[in-house]
Formats: C-alpha cells, sequence, structure tokens
C-alpha cells in the first residue's frame, strides 16, 4: 500500500448489501458501533430489491427484530400510499399463482389464495409477502439512512486482504470508475456477499458445488434425478405435520416424491441454476416489451416446455417471473473474477429476455399463453438505469464456507429419538424452508425433472444453525452469516433472505457484544452471546407454541433452553403443569450445566422417557426447593446465591408450570455463567 492510499478504520466492516448484509449493518450501528457498509453495483437490497418479488418463509411468526421491523414497513408502505381496502395491499399477503404449462391454465389447484383478501391480518404475521423491487430498495435504503454510524459505500469490491495473528486487520476495495483503491481496518468484518467474495480473498477454506452422498450421509447429496408433485386439493401442501395442525409452518404446494434411476449420489462442482427474477407488467403505460436477442436459439426454450409459464403476481398487477433459469450456465461463476462474471450475467440476460420473446411471439407455445404472454412486458418503473433488468441476478447458491461445524442435511430433518431436527448448543438462529434445489444441469431422465432438482418440503424440518457454522477455522474476527458453512443441501434450508437476515443480526450482536469485551467475536463464550440474543428477540429455538412476540418473562429462558435439550419436540407445552418426570429429566441436565459439564450432543438418554404429555403428577414446591439446593451445594456453590432467584421465580398459590421452571433454571443458569 502506498503513503498516499486513504485509510479508515471502523468497528466493522459489512462486505455485502444483500438483505442479510442491510441487517448485520444497521443493528451494529444502532448497537453503537462505527460501521462500513459496501456493495458491488449501485442499489442495496440484494435479490429483494431485484425482483425476487417474494418473502420465501414457512414461518410466519417473529423471529428476529430487522426482518420484523422491514415486514412492518413493507406493510406500511402499501397500506399509506394506498390503503388498507387498496388492492396494491391486499396482494401483498395473497398468494395468487398464475401458473401456464404447455396445455394451458392448470386449474383452480394452481390459482389460490393462502391468505383471505380482507385486508386484515392475523395479529404478529410475517409470512410470504408480495412485494415490488422498488418498495423493497425504498425501505432497505431508508433503514440504511436513518443510522449515522453507518457508511455506504456502492460500486466497489474487496481487493485484497490483511491479517496477522489470526486476524484480518484490513481490507483495500478497488472502486468502479476509475476511483483510487482505498484500506480500510477493523475490529471485526463480515462477509455478507452472495458469492463469499470476502473470506475466499482472506483463504478461509470453502467448498463450491456438491458434497458426495457418502461423505456426511446424507440421503439426497451428489447427482440426483427427482420428480416433482404438486399438491391435490385435498394434500394441500406438505408437510403433513403442517397440513394437519403439528406444525406451526404454512405448507408448500410441491414436493420431490420419486428418485429414479442413475441418481448416484457421486459429489462434483456443479452449482444450482441462477435466473434474472425479471418484473413483468401488463399497463400499457408501464411496460416495455423485450426484443430478441441477437444470441436468440431458438430450440434452447422449445427444450424448456415444461417451464413455459408466466410468474406469480405481485402489487400493482405486475408478475415475479422465476422460470428462466439457465442450468450449467452458472458454473464458473463462484470463482471467476468480475470480468468472467459479468460474461456469464450477460449470458442470462439475454437467455431471459430471449425466454419471453419466445413465449410472445413462438408457433410452439399454445396460442392461449401465448397472448396472455403478449400482455406483459417489463416493468418501466423498475431498475430504471438497467434497461428494466433486475441489478443482480440469483445467485442461489456459489462458495459455501467450511467453518468449525457445517450444517448438513441431517441437521434440517428428525433426529433419531426426537421428534425436532438435532439440537445444537451453541444455535445462534433458525431455519425452516423446505431444503431444495433448482437443477444443476440440464441432465434428465424418463420422468424425471432435470438433474438435481430436490424440494424436500415433507422431510425438511425447523434447524437450529450453530455459532461455528458462521466462523472459518483460522479467523477470529471474519463473520459469515450469508454464505456460512453447509452441505449443498443443508444449505437449500437456509438459503432464504429471512433466514440471512436472522443470522447477519445475531452476528452483529455479537461484534457489538465483542468490541464491548475488547476481543475476537470468536472468542465469546457461547452462553453469554446467546443471553446476549435472546433478551433482544432473537430466537434460538423453533417452537410451535410461542414466538419472541410473547410478551412472557419466560421467553428468553425457553428459547436458551431449547439449546440444551430441555425440550424433545417442538412443543414447549409452556403453561403446562411441572409433572415430576419431566422436573427429574430437566434436573439432571440442570445439574450437568450448573457443573460446567457439556450437554449431550444429543438427548437421547432421556428423550425415550420424555412425556408427551403432563403425566398427571405434579411437582411439589418443597420437593423442587430441596433438589435445587441440593444440586447447589453439589457444586460447591453458597446456599443463599440461589434463594433470591428462587423467591422471583416461583409461582404465588398455584402449581409450578414448566415455564416457570424453566425460567428458574435460566436465570440460576446465569448466576454461574452457564
Amino acid at each position: 500500500m502506498s503513503w498516499s492510499t486513504p485509510q479508515l478504520d471502523y468497528d466493522l466492516v459489512v462486505v455485502g448489501g444483500t438483505p442479510g448484509g442491510i441487517a448485520c449493518a444497521v443493528r451494529a450501528a444502532r448497537e453503537g458501533l462505527r460501521v462500513l457498509l459496501t456493495h458491488y453495483h449501485g442499489h442495496v437490497g440484494g435479490l429483494w430489491s431485484s425482483g425476487l418479488g417474494a418473502i420465501d418463509t414457512q414461518y410466519a411468526g417473529r423471529r428476529a427484530p430487522l426482518y420484523t421491523e422491514f415486514c412492518d414497513r413493507l406493510l406500511a408502505f402499501y397500506r399509506e400510499r394506498y390503503g388498507r381496502d387498496s388492492p396494491q395491499y391486499r396482494a401483498v399477503f395473497t398468494k395468487t399463482h398464475a401458473r401456464y404449462s404447455n396445455t394451458g391454465p392448470k386449474g383452480d389447484s394452481e390459482t389460490h389464495g393462502i391468505h383471505e383478501a380482507s385486508g386484515v391480518l392475523p395479529d404478529h404475521y410475517y409470512g410470504k409477502f408480495n412485494f415490488e423491487p422498488h418498495a423493497a430498495e425504498t425501505i432497505l435504503n431508508d433503514m440504511i439512512a436513518a443510522e449515522k454510524n453507518l457508511t455506504l459505500w456502492l460500486k466497489c469490491v474487496p481487493a485484497s486482504v490483511s491479517q496477522a495473528d489470526r486476524l484480518v486487520q484490513a481490507v483495500e476495495f478497488d472502486f468502479v470508475g476509475g476511483l483510487p483503491r482505498r484500506q480500510v481496518t477493523a475490529h471485526c468484518f463480515a462477509d455478507c456477499t452472495y458469492e463469499g467474495d470476502l473470506f475466499a480473498l482472506a483463504g478461509a477454506p470453502y467448498r463450491v458445488g456438491r458434497e458426495g452422498r457418502a461423505e456426511f450421509g446424507e440421503p439426497h447429496a451428489g447427482r440426483i434425478f427427482t420428480a416433482l408433485h404438486f399438491a391435490t386439493k385435498d394434500e394441500v401442501g406438505f408437510p403433513r405435520d403442517a397440513v394437519e395442525g403439528r406444525l406451526n409452518l404454512e405448507p408448500y404446494e410441491a414436493i420431490s416424491q420419486q428418485i429414479y434411476a442413475g441418481s448416484t449420489g457421486e459429489g462434483d462442482r456443479k452449482v444450482q441454476a441462477y435466473t434474472y427474477r425479471l418484473c413483468l407488467s401488463n399497463d400499457p403505460n408501464n411496460r416495455v416489451m423485450p426484443e430478441k436477442p441477437v444470441t436468440y436459439d431458438r430450440e434452447v426454450f422449445v427444450r424448456m416446455r415444461n417451464r413455459w409459464s408466466l410468474g406469480s403476481a405481485i402489487p400493482n398487477g405486475k408478475l415475479k417471473w422465476n422460470t428462466s433459469n439457465l442450468p450449467g450456465g452458472n458454473w464458473d461463476y463462484p470463482e471467476a473474477d468480475w470480468q468472467r462474471r459479468h460474461e456469464i450475467l450477460r449470458a442470462h440476460r439475454d437467455h431471459a429476455l430471449g425466454f419471453l420473446w419466445f413465449l410472445q411471439h413462438d408457433d410452439a407455445v399454445p396460442e392461449s399463453l401465448r397472448l396472455r404472454a403478449r400482455d406483459y412486458g417489463l416493468a418501466k418503473d423498475e431498475f430504471t438505469d438497467n434497461g428494466h433488468v433486475p441489478w443482480e441476478i440469483y445467485v442461489r447458491e456459489a462458495r459455501r464456507l467450511r467453518g468449525r461445524a457445517i450444517f448438513t442435511e441431517l441437521d434440517g430433518t428428525l433426529a433419531p429419538g426426537l421428534h425436532r431436527a438435532p439440537i445444537h448448543a451453541d444455535s445462534v438462529g433458525i431455519t425452516e424452508w423446505g431444503m431444495d434445489s433448482h437443477s444443476v444441469s440440464m441432465e434428465i431422465v424418463a420422468g424425471s425433472r432435470r438433474e438435481g432438482k430436490i424440494l424436500l418440503t415433507e422431510l425438511t424440518r425447523p434447524g437450529q444453525v450453530p455459532w461455528r457454522c458462521l466462523l472459518p477455522p483460522d479467523h477470529d474476527n471474519l463473520l459469515v452469516p450469508v454464505c456460512l458453512s453447509a452441505t449443498h443441501v443443508g444449505w437449500g434450508t437456509i438459503r432464504l433472505e429471512p433466514t440471512w437476515m436472522h443470522l447477519a443480526e445475531s452476528a452483529a450482536f455479537a461484534a457489538s457484544l465483542s468490541r464491548q469485551q475488547g476481543t475476537p467475536p470468536a472468542h465469546l463464550a457461547v452462553s453469554q452471546l446467546q443471553r446476549h440474543l435472546v433478551e433482544r428477540g432473537v430466537m434460538l429455538s423453533f417452537f410451535n407454541d410461542f414466538d419472541m412476540a410473547t410478551p412472557e418473562p419466560w421467553v428468553a429462558a425457553l428459547q436458551f433452553l431449547g439449546t440444551r435439550g430441555f425440550f424433545a419436540s417442538y412443543d414447549a407445552r409452556p403453561l403446562d403443569p411441572l409433572d415430576t418426570v419431566t422436573a427429574e429429566l430437566w434436573l439432571g441436565i440442570f445439574a450437568d450445566l450448573l457443573a460446567g459439564r457439556p450437554p449431550p450432543p444429543e438427548p437421547v438418554r432421556w428423550a425415550e422417557r420424555y412425556p408427551p404429555a403432563y403425566t398427571g403428577t405434579s411437582i411439589s414446591s418443597e420437593v423442587l426447593q430441596q433438589q435445587i439446593s441440593e444440586t447447589w451445594r453439589a457444586c460447591h456453590l453458597p446456599e443463599a446465591g440461589w434463594k433470591d432467584t428462587w423467591t422471583a421465580c416461583a409461582p404465588v398459590d398455584r402449581p409450578w408450570t414448566r415455564a416457570d421452571a424453566c425460567r428458574l433454571f435460566y436465570e440460576l443458569l446465569g448466576r454461574r455463567g452457564a
């Protein structure tokens, strides 16, 4: 570095203006940190401002404050501009499909309202919202602009990293347009790009492509052919536990059912397909009709017969279009330089525009679809400085960190002996979307979708994401909440913006806490970090019967203890009486934690004994008090150390509930620093 190069110092540098990156930067700024947020082009917001058009989630509750704030601002955006009774406002929370196959409309099963379009939402609903790209960009820009501690640099990419003693010390940025290179130093850095560019520059290990089936024992890993099945009216959706009320998720309408011959499970370096999520309008005053690209190849689109469709509705009569995938056209992208990436982007852009032109004009397309397609052009009021094409392509998968833990398919499915996914004592967030992957190549076998397509909506269950998945093995102040450590299959339940915002906000709280303590974030005590998170409304454990909006003093306790093996299912039953069987099990775990012994990796030692419901025998306050006292003394702790906590938590004139007991355990463990 020359002495003439400007050098700036921050508490946190966040690379990547994705929704996750914005959540990380905004939260850190609100916690008092001096924050720099950078992005590689001129518009922040990632896919939310580049045409995604929807919040992809199956969970409609509160999970993290900034995700909730975005949803609240989104509703206010449409309500204040158009009114609560307007079609624009109702379109935000009504899921309406406009799919057309090569034989015409699929019928009522493909056009249905998930939520009643009444203009009134259930309390604390934060589910599948639809929106226009410019709405998301406006909201996210407003959130950034409100923070005086937050600096935003656009049109710049990380060019080099300086590091020593397991710490990233400085990052140099190159700017588009010939501006001089700048170097910044910081206490902590966060890679929130979709590509993992910063951690790759730092030399952190990563994976591109798919693991083999045997590497982690994942049944759906590697080379795979499946068939896609859409739910009938009777089936409603998947998983069945959600349809039948046993799991507090919104069902998804499709599933990969049958696995075909040729699914060898071999690993490779292929990544799932990318696409431009074009935003279409049928308003003659707000549309630009596409021209046929010079590179147009009709035969490519003829072979895409099962993808001939127009997309789903978003407000103001627009459609979000998700069918122009180009499998195989992106394999170089994750590790390519930006010159090569721009070549790949141009090819995908031509493919998307060519496909739309094909649907409008080619005689191979059924007339009903052709006529409907001709009603739509590119929305004139979107992406106005980019030819009305999104600023970013949908990078569904690029590099994935190989961190201190790896989230696999098994972490998103039911654990042996439990009625929930595996429990992680260092969880900093949850997953909930059905594990999926778009196709990785154009190859098919008879009856299948293209190779690599999976949609595990029946198999997937809400998982816990370990803090270690955000930590490179050899860097203590570099956090990776977006391209975090996961296998290709496990990645399918992580790669959604609500989950990334959730995990990135956890990372920001960690950066703040580490700055306060003058230590790298990787050196934080996990229990201290988790307490910091749950007491600020960040979910660590998914439960059916309460979320972070529940206004009760025991919420933090159940969230924390959900990472310590206190619950064998997603049913916390906080207001049930504390029965003697549960009390015995919980006291055993409490004793281990109080003594500094780690919880078992899976609570299989007691899961089979765990009562699915109240056993009918409540523990008496006297017995519980005696057992707490004995456990406390066994750890050679002073007798007075637990009595005031007992007094604060003990119920008056009623039996102990499960929530009461959890609050007591949580407070006592906090006294111990556990």
